[in-house]
């Protein structure tokens, strides 16, 4: 974890952080009880122990059993506001972030606005207490009913005035592709959502390239882009911003040893690279340590809040007081 000096250190944008992956363990098993809900584990120490992932499938199944113990509006308000506290803390002033509502629809029957209204109180209580902008980019998985895919869209779209300004598709790459979602995408971006996927973290550079095909304004993670040299340098000129998450790399196995990242091929050929936390509590990390490594791969904390200004979705006025910062 970052020391106490660089949490009052330089300014940062975030743009890939799982709000449900931020939850830190005592708070997980507090809302875990007060909604009558079992965990895979009872104990903080038994969660840290079921946080040491395998690989990438392993994270994939903890993270499904464990973030379904939310339920109401309050709980989704307070997974916002607490990870404000905490970003804030490492000097962070502006933040997209991801939440996936479709899981608790489809699993819990939850109500889509019981879900929306949660977030984006918890973002306007967030920007009141900490002074730090909270824009938010619902998340689906692949392998969703495109059904329950497109009915998402559309309920995003409606909260566009109130701080959503993105949809993306996470989950497993290797599940399937993101063509069945393109009437999603599409529904998506009539509402005035920009497509925000996860692509090349677990998939390959064909996985980046489809994201670029359905037009991603931005590809979370993006990693193996590097193994494809035409398709890096189509990222570099068109400017588009790859999320990197150096920590969630590594612990989820698709990156070996820091020394082995991408993320010095990626910033030779120009592309730009924000850099971010992802699920920061499963992971047991900080924005805060994330520049620390982006630092020791070769990017700036001034490249890594470039690349975030560069590919931040939020309107021009915060864009404005973003870049004055």
């Amino acid at each position: 974890m970052s020391s106490a000096s660089e949490k009052t250190g330089s300014k940062k944008i975030e743009l890939h952080v799982h709000l449900e992956g931020t939850i830190r363990p005592a708070t997980l098993l507090e809302i875990a009880r007060r909604n009558g809900e079992t965990l895979p584990a009872d104990t903080v120490e038994g969660l840290e122990e079921l946080y040491r992932f395998t690989d990438f499938r392993h994270f994939i199944e903890v993270w499904g059993m464990t973030t379904n113990c939310l339920r109401t509006a309050d709980d989704f308000r307070q997974v916002v506001v607490d990870y404000a506290e905490q970003a804030s803390g490492h000097g962070a002033v502006y933040l997209e972030a991801i939440f996936s509502p479709a899981e608790r629809v489809e699993s819990h029957g939850i109500d889509w606005d019981e879900i929306y209204t949660g977030y984006v109180e918890g973002a306007m209580e967030a920007e009141e207490r900490f002074g730090l902008t909270v824009r938010l980019t619902p998340d689906l998985y692949r392998g969703c009913p495109t059904g329950l895919a497109e009915e998402c869209a559309r309920v995003s779209a409606r909260y566009r005035d109130r701080g959503v300004v993105g949809l993306g598709i996470g989950g497993d790459e290797l599940r399937g592709p993101l063509e069945p979602y393109r009437k999603t995408v599409e529904i998506a971006r009539d509402g005035g959502l920009a497509f925000v996927p996860h692509a090349g973290e677990s998939g390959g550079s064909d996985s980046v390239r489809e994201a670029l095909e359905l037009g991603a304004a931005r590809v979370r993670h993006g990693i193996r882009a590097a193994d494809d040299r035409d398709l890096l340098a189509e990222i570099a000129d068109r400017g588009v911003v790859l999320d990197v998450c150096p920590t969630s790399n590594l612990r989820t196995g698709v990156v070996e040893h820091l020394s082995a990242h991408p993320l010095p091929r990626l910033r030779e050929a120009g592309a730009l690279c924000s850099v971010n936390t992802d699920d920061p509590a499963m992971f047991g990390t900080d924005l805060g340590h994330e520049y620390e490594l982006a630092a020791r791969l070769g990017v700036t904390a001034a490249d890594a809040y470039a690349a975030g200004l560069a590919g931040a979705l939020c309107e021009e006025s915060v864009l404005g007081r973003l870049t004055a910062l």
